[in-house]
């Protein structure tokens, strides 16, 4: 893959252009500051980017409105957010287009270099790899919503773990459920969302965006 890095800490920064080299991808582009993230997003258009959300000038929400902006340019460039923050309004706003690529992790969240590529890669893939303390942190300042309201405690504890980017199988193991109860659970959901087999786009990333942007 080929990847930009958008981080002002050195010491950070550099650690993961080496974790990503590791890996065997490659760093095109890195940034330390709002600008030059944007400037990277758009240039380079890679095929995935790791982008903190307080940099330089402000230190304030700078990555985040970065990624926003590159986006509008490159629709659907997919974005994992690697931060110590949850800035609410700017996540809510990344995750309203619908278009997947996107992750949040808290830098905290990050314990090894195979969860964290593998969360990178699934972002690559278009799909979402969200950390479980951003979700909490978004809907404890969501408002309800009716359709998330239509599913049971089992479907939503499903919907969750898939908001994470975990496979059925994975679910499964987590819930102490078959997988083929969790495709059962999945179908479901997916029916009460509004979510029919004809919908362009991959319906587990359209049923966890629906689960974000209502939160």
């Amino acid at each position: 893959m080929r990847i930009v890095v958008a981080e002002d800490l050195y010491l950070l920064r550099d650690g993961l252009v080496r974790l990503i080299e590791a890996y065997g991808h490659e760093v095109v582009a890195t940034a330390t500051t709002g600008p030059e993230t944007l400037e990277a997003l758009v240039t380079w258009r890679p095929d995935v980017a790791v982008v903190d959300v307080r940099m330089p000038p402000a230190q304030s929400d700078e990555g985040l409105r970065a990624s926003l902006a590159a986006r509008r340019e490159v629709p659907g460039l997919p974005v994992l957010i690697l931060s110590q923050h949850v800035e609410q309004l700017y996540a809510r706003e990344l995750l309203a287009d619908g278009a997947g690529g996107i992750g949040y992790f808290l830098k905290e969240s990050v314990f090894d270099g195979d969860q964290f590529m593998d969360a990178l890669e699934r972002v690559a893939a278009g799909g979402t790899a969200m950390d479980p303390a951003v979700i909490a942190k978004l809907f404890a300042a969501g408002p309800s919503n009716r359709l998330l309201a239509a599913l049971t405690e089992r479907e939503h504890a499903v919907l969750a773990l898939m908001a994470e980017g975990l496979s059925n199988q994975a679910i499964g193991g987590r819930l102490f459920l078959s997988e083929s109860a969790i495709s059962k659970y999945t179908t479901s959901l997916f029916g009460k969302l509004g979510i029919g087999d004809d919908q362009s786009g991959n319906r587990r990333v359209l049923a966890v965006l629906t689960y974000l942007n209502n939160a």
